[in-house]
């Protein structure tokens, strides 16, 4: 718990920092055996890119150097519980262990809900608020039997 403490004040401190430089209220970082690989703050507005979440940037960067998407090993901090985007970023890369401050309710009481994105996450594609047109015969599933065949000539 005593490295979790200090590495949970250092997201808040990159948090911090970020909003000084004109970014969200939110920042990350991903550890290996205790040691910080990666750091981040959300950049949303200053880069006008809507996945530049401070979890995400740390995901992609702690990839970066470990040259793997394979991040198991790895521990990710964060100043506020990662929302559904990241959280699925999150479930990819591998990670077993998310330390958190703020709570998804604490965002929401500073104008950063996204009690809309989880409650359409349970709903059927043609219950949601955003039009989702499913054409099963375009030759989508193509793709997943290419990847199949691939995989099945790899030996690892």
């Amino acid at each position: 718990m005593g490295n979790d403490r200090s590495f949970i004040k250092r997201a808040i401190e990159i948090a911090g920092n970020g909003i000084n430089e004109g970014g969200g209220p939110f920042g990350a970082l991903i550890t290996i055996d205790d040691k910080i690989i990666a750091e981040a703050s959300n950049s949303v507005v200053l880069s006008r890119d809507p996945t530049a979440h401070a979890e995400i940037i740390a995901i992609r960067n702690a990839s970066k150097i470990l040259r793997t998407h394979d991040l198991s090993d790895c521990v990710i901090y964060t100043s506020c519980e990662p929302c559904p985007m990241c959280l699925g970023a999150i479930y990819w890369s591998g990670i077993k262990k998310v330390v958190y401050a703020s709570d998804r309710f604490d965002a929401a009481a500073a104008g950063f809900s996204d009690k809309l994105i989880y409650d359409e996450m349970v709903r059927n594609p043609d219950e949601r608020k955003i039009t989702f047109l499913h054409i099963p015969d375009a030759g989508g599933k193509k793709v997943f039997k290419q990847w199949i065949d691939y995989e099945n000539r790899i030996s690892y």
